[in-house]
């Protein structure tokens, strides 16, 4: 039975702007092995899988989410999930009023929309903790970090100034030596002037994604971080990859709603 597809640009301003993920609808929850053969053949940062099941009485709108790179299944991505959300509005899945709620291995997440922002993640905080710098570290980014710490996923490495982030071109092979669990968030205050507060990077060559576009699960770990810094608890982050994109946070206790737009580049079938 073919199986609904779309590719999704998120926390874009436009096409080919932002961060590309495929959603998959699916009727029932399907075979790992299945959805990573599908991740691959997509060759996007991440692919999402949605399927409908049973809420808590009263409950409209729960789904099954699972996340994938080309290479390895992810407890937790942002980009992917605002594409599922958009996905499932566009198809009128959902009313637009409704929250769109998933059931993931990080634990429920809830998306709603926000009116000309686009839509609103509420995500788990991931602030993250002080730690050494790994070995190699300041030769694998050409500069030592003024902060360096680890998140549950991520190491997180504060530089000097936004162009130091912004001229990073580090060995990936070199990067997947530093031994995160997943991958390496590097950040900076943005320039005096910009329309945004900090901005960062996201490199994770282990999980099959070199640099990645736009990345909302690290947005977990730099909104609080930078909400400590600026004193604001709510914050625009800009990920300054070639394609790029804009993340407004804002810090709840232990959540953070993530907010942006998407736009719909491809929609087809999934005939195997």
């Amino acid at each position: 039975m073919p199986h609904p597809f779309y590719q999704i640009d998120a926390f874009a301003d436009g096409p080919f702007t932002g961060n590309p993920a495929a959603v998959v609808l699916l009727d029932a929850a399907a075979d790992a092995e299945w959805m990573q053969a599908v991740a691959q053949e997509m060759n996007l940062a991440e692919t999402a899988f949605l399927y409908g099941r049973d809420g808590e009485p009263g409950e409209e709108g729960v789904y099954g989410l699972r996340w994938f790179t080309p290479t390895v299944e992810v407890d937790l991505c942002g980009h992917a999930t605002l594409a599922a959300a958009h996905a499932l509005y566009e198809a009128g899945l959902l009313a637009p009023d409704a929250a769109a709620r998933f059931d993931t291995a990080s634990g429920r997440l809830t998306v709603r929309r926000a009116g000309a922002a686009g839509l609103t993640m509420d995500f788990p905080s991931t602030p993250p903790v002080a730690a050494a710098p790994p070995p190699l570290l300041a030769e694998t980014l050409g500069a030592w970090p003024q902060w360096m710490g680890t998140t549950p996923f991520d190491l997180f490495a504060v530089l000097d100034s936004e162009t130091a982030v912004r001229g990073l071109a580090p060995d990936m092979a070199a990067v997947e030596a530093l031994g995160a669990p997943r991958g390496l968030i590097v950040t900076a205050r943005a320039d005096v002037g910009v329309p945004y507060d900090f901005v960062s990077r996201f490199f994770a060559p282990a999980a099959g994604v070199p640099e990645d576009p736009v990345t909302g699960s690290a947005h977990c770990a730099l909104a609080p971080y930078w909400a400590g810094r600026l004193s604001r608890t709510a914050l625009v982050g800009f990920q300054a990859s070639a394609r790029g994109g804009r993340v407004s946070v804002r810090v709840a206790g232990d959540r953070v709603e993530l907010t942006g737009r998407a736009v719909t580049v491809v929609r087809g079938e999934m005939t195997a």
